[in-house]
């Protein structure tokens, strides 16, 4: 099947809208999925763990619990599954939209590619490059086919960058569209892109447009597991359902003023809580100062000062403006350590004139004139620790945050990702979402594993940093089932804590007959089963056709990816350690031939330890030291795991699409076809 073909057949589904059955089916399969799972963990809990081998039976239920929850939280997202059908009629031409290509140091002629194919859009718009490689030749490509490229300016320099967030927010403020279309440099769009899509936004809160991600080389085994078509799919339709479908980073369009609204409304709040951090930490180091000073005339400063303190809480308290609070809360401070140290100063005059007469040389001091006296009475010379330090405290609260290129930030810099902690905060502030599922720009996958896991561990880490710094179930503004939506995205990644219980219980059980169930008895097969046949059945009903196993497979095969994620993360959240950046690749490299397999190690120790299991149950058996039906429960167990986890030997021998994909435009402007 073409690219062609899959975009016509979306196009087929979209006049159909969410069928009543369709809906009544997946709701009746989510409750009853629902029900069996949380009897199941309930009765788990209860009744069967083997408090004798605690130590693997308490983090097997653990993982059990984990797992339903994961499942009840997909069937409350499927619970309002919403397929949207044709889009609204699109509004008049004057609607003026920018289009961004994002790119770092992607080919040229793949950039061009999209850039040219974005210029032949139907809807009127302007083209630009948005080159944060800064590349001349990358600009002249452009230039010479009349595109537009923006590029960082020298307010950047030594200044925090924030990778594509920070590429875009600067692009954001270069120009005027009402609205955005955002591409990365990969991802060539169709002419009615903007047709297609501009109508949803006659809803004046509606402030973005997903629509999927769909990658042309990859083949139909998609053994790299890039097409995700249960997430460009029923997963965003139900997110969608409940207003939470959200930004993905690329073919999207968004709203220029609910960007600039939350960046104003970001930058307030932040300061705002800069601002009252602030006068919090100053008022711990009044006490803290008062603790060891003797000398009275400190003690008198430090008394004035917390009047100073006191003044400017009262007044944030009572609304006033924060630049006019701050302003006065500087001044205040300042003009306490320049009194202090003025007196200083003149008990320091005093002195070098007594000097200067006992003096033999009268040009000793010739070089202490008044110039330098005023230096010594700078507030930065103050002799006073405590005074100093709370001066100090006072100039570093700048609401113009010149530590940064720019004050707004309208795209979220909180992860290395930009794309979900933006949508939740336009969704926090009561704006509106729309996914519209039908294919309107195809891209490139990564053709290699290595590529694969790079990209996958930035999704993830972007995603857990967002819920270190600003979980979803705390934030003001969100519904009930906006919350949870995008705590379910979030949660879905701490999935590989559980695998490896998952992949530990069975190997245990066979190798060693250490046995985390009480019993594998009737009440636990008549719990069991119907939880995993109605949770298979509920991905079944709302993925109406579309493979999901693959996705299925991988959410298992690649538990280090997750745990690294989290750890990661969590690292750079709470310790400050870096994460770094890489763009993900879209040319595969050709210069090591040779399969990976440095890349999958603990898969495959994983792999190794469930094949060994195997070996040792038949050795049991022999012997006559294994009996009854835990052997062979645990025996299907690691069967099925080892199922799951071929798929990395798959990945790992991947050598990318047969032949390379076709490329649709062709210039003879720059180089020849690209």
């Amino acid at each position: 099947m073409t690219a062609l073909d899959v975009g016509r057949r979306d196009r087929r589904r979209l006049t159909v809208g969410t069928p009543r059955r369709r809906l009544l089916a997946v709701r009746t399969v989510a409750v009853l999925a629902a029900v069996s799972g949380l009897n199941y963990v309930g009765w788990r809990w209860v009744a069967s763990v083997n408090w004798h081998s605690w130590w693997i039976a308490v983090p097997l239920v653990l993982a059990e619990t984990y797992s339903v929850i994961d499942s009840v939280l997909f069937a409350f997202g499927a619970w309002k599954l919403r397929e949207r059908g044709e889009p609204p009629t699109k509004p008049s031409t004057d609607v003026t939209v920018d289009v961004f290509i994002t790119t770092y140091n992607e080919p040229i002629d793949l950039v061009m590619r999209t850039a040219l194919a974005a210029k032949a859009i139907t809807h009127p718009h302007t083209t630009w490059i948005l080159d944060d490689g800064n590349r001349p030749e990358m600009r002249a490509a452009a230039e010479a086919a009349g595109l537009g490229v923006i590029t960082r300016g020298k307010d950047w320099v030594d200044r925090p960058r924030h990778a594509k967030a920070g590429n875009l927010n600067n692009a954001l403020l270069a120009t005027q569209g009402e609205f955005l279309l955002i591409l990365d440099a990969d991802q060539v769009p169709e002419p009615s892109i903007l047709d297609r899509t501009l109508g949803y936004f006659k809803d004046e809160r509606m402030a973005l447009v997903q629509t999927p991600q769909w990658f042309e080389n990859v083949p139909d085994s998609d053994p790299l597991g890039s097409q995700a078509p249960l997430f460009y799919g029923p997963i965003q339709q139900s997110k969608d359902g409940w207003n939470a479908a959200f930004f993905c980073g690329s073919n999207a369009i968004l709203r220029r003023e609910a960007l600039m609204q939350l960046g104003i409304t970001r930058y307030v709040r932040e300061v705002e809580t800069s601002v009252q951090r602030t006068i919090k930490t100053a008022k711990k180091l009044l006490g803290r100062s008062r603790e060891t000073e003797t000398d009275e005339r400190v003690l008198v400063a430090l008394d004035d000062a917390e009047a100073v303190v006191d003044r400017a809480r009262d007044e944030i308290a009572a609304g006033e403006p924060l630049g006019d609070v701050t302003y006065r809360f500087q001044r205040g401070i300042d003009a306490i350590a320049f009194r202090f140290a003025a007196a200083d100063l003149e008990s320091v005059r005093a002195d070098l004139q007594e000097l200067a007469a006992m003096s033999t040389d009268a040009n000793t001091f010739a070089g202490l004139d008044d110039a330098a006296l005023d230096v010594l009475g700078q507030r930065g010379a103050s002799p006073v620790a405590a005074i100093e330090s709370i001066a100090v405290l006072a100039r570093a609260l700048d609401v113009n945050r010149d530590d940064e290129a720019q004050a707004i930030m309208p795209l979220a810099t909180i992860s290395v990702t930009e794309d979900m902690a933006t949508a939740m905060r336009l969704h926090g502030l009561g704006w509106r979402s729309a996914y519209h599922d039908e294919i309107l720009a195809k891209g490139l996958a990564p053709e290699d594993l290595e590529t694969m896991l790079v990209q996958r561990l930035r999704w993830a880490q972007g995603t857990m940093q967002v819920f270190f710094r600003e979980n979803p179930l705390v934030q003001k503004g969100l519904s009930f089932g906006q919350r949870l939506m995008y705590f379910s995205t979030m949660w879905s990644y701490l999935s590989g804590f559980a695998a490896v219980v998952y992949i530990a219980a069975p190997v245990l059980c066979l190798s060693f007959g250490v046995v985390p169930v009480q019993a594998y008895s009737t009440d636990f097969f008549a719990r069991l089963i119907p939880f995993l046949v109605l949770n298979q059945l509920l991905f079944w009903v709302v993925a109406a056709g579309r493979p999901t196993w693959r996705g299925q497979q991988y959410s298992l095969a690649l538990f280090p990816v997750w745990i690294e994620s989290v750890t990661s993360a969590f690292e750079n959240v709470f310790r400050g350690r870096p994460l770094g950046f890489r763009v993900t690749p879209k040319v595969r490299d050709t210069t090591d031939a040779k399969p990976r397999w440095d890349l999958v190690k603990p898969q495959l120790v994983a792999m190794a330890a469930l094949a060994a299991a195997l070996v040792m149950i038949g050795i049991r058996y022999l012997t006559g030291q294994a009996e009854g039906i835990a052997p062979l429960v645990n025996t299907a167990w690691v069967v099925f795991d080892l199922f799951i986890f071929s798929i990395v030997i798959r990945a790992v021998r991947y050598r990318g699409p047969e032949a390379q994909v076709p490329l649709e435009h062709e210039s003879t402007t720059v180089g020849g076809p690209l």
